[in-house]
């Protein structure tokens, strides 16, 4: 497969928001205010799709709208990059109808997380494009301590540089859409090393749920040389993430995969980093990678933008651990 790389954010580009899964009719109006002050402090333009307020029984559109904004978006040559307003819980059903040909000819950054993740893996395996687990639209509307993220949004989606990621120096899983000024941060005890030793391959992965609809199917990516991003919400509790990740190990080409990287639990999941610990060396295929954990992309605030597609390097020891991002 020939990987293909999106052009980097420039000030001045354009921005289009669509809604692969939930609506933007869910978001308020004040939250869209400070996100679109969040992109033209970027010196990004920003529009939306035609169909993004539609809104049915789960909170969402039909897949005809959904799937013509995607197909607009990257057919407008005056858009460079799509955000996602939000996840939600079914992506997947646009992969049948989606034109894979239109984008891989048309290439443009696209970011978001969560359930978006079936979409972005999709789009990999299917074109080669690389893109992007980051910030929703709805993401950046976070008044206060949004730096980190911001910051690996400009590593990532306008510079071209090799960047490494580097533990925050807080965190929070608060409810900050409803009350922007009343924060709860955590100080972050770093990363949790449970396998160590070194790897450099291709990123895939992102939300385990949603990651694992993919299997069996041809919008599944191969998992050869592969390293593996992976995190779960709080709706997973730590026995589900026991057996998603079961069922990856399953998978015919894991034998292949080269490391894998945890993004952070919420504390709702009940997963503890002895929890994780005894997940992980509870399957002898995992013996033999290395595995770090508690790094701050998922469900958790803040987040680090890393490239589906993209290639990583790391190095997992007791006494220094690294992850590079080589190629985005």
């Amino acid at each position: 497969m020939n990987i293909i790389f999106p052009p980097k954010l420039k000030k001045g580009d354009c921005v289009r928001v669509v809604t692969p899964a939930r609506s933007l009719s869910i978001i308020d109006d004040e939250t869209r205010a400070i996100a679109n002050n969040r992109f033209q402090e970027l010196g990004l333009n920003i529009s939306f799709g035609r169909y993004v307020e539609e809104n049915d029984d789960f909170y969402s559109s039909s897949i005809a709208s959904r799937i013509e904004d995607v197909h607009a978006a990257f057919l407008d040559d005056k858009i460079n990059a799509i955000f996602t307003v939000i996840g939600g819980y079914n992506s997947n059903q646009l992969l049948r109808y989606v034109d894979w040909q239109l984008i891989k000819n048309n290439p443009k950054i696209l970011c978001g997380f969560s359930d978006i993740t079936a979409l972005q893996n999709a789009i990999f395996a299917q074109t080669g494009l690389v893109t992007y687990s980051g910030p929703h639209y709805s993401t950046c509307a976070q008044e206060h301590y949004f730096d980190y993220t911001l910051d690996y949004v400009k590593k990532c989606l306008f510079d071209d540089r090799p960047f490494l990621i580097e533990p925050s120096e807080s965190w929070s899983d608060d409810e900050w859409w409803i009350n922007q000024n009343e924060r709860h941060l955590m100080p972050n005890a770093g990363w949790l090393i449970i396998n160590e030793g070194q790897a450099t391959g291709t990123i895939v992965g992102g939300n385990l749920g949603t990651f694992s609809l993919l299997f069996g199917t041809e919008y599944c990516p191969a998992l050869k040389d592969k390293i593996l991003f992976i995190e779960d919400d709080a709706e997973t509790k730590f026995y589900e993430f026991d057996r998603r990740l079961q069922s990856l190990v399953h998978q015919p080409d894991f034998d292949q995969v080269k490391g894998i990287v945890i993004g952070r639990f919420q504390p709702g999941s009940g997963m503890t980093d002895a929890m994780l610990t005894k997940c992980i060396k509870s399957k002898k295929e995992l013996d033999r990678l290395p595995v770090i954990a508690n790094v701050d992309f998922g469900h958790t605030d803040p987040k680090v933008t890393w490239p589906i597609g993209g290639c990583v390097e790391l190095e997992i020891l007791k006494f220094g651990s690294f992850i590079k991002v080589l190629k985005h």
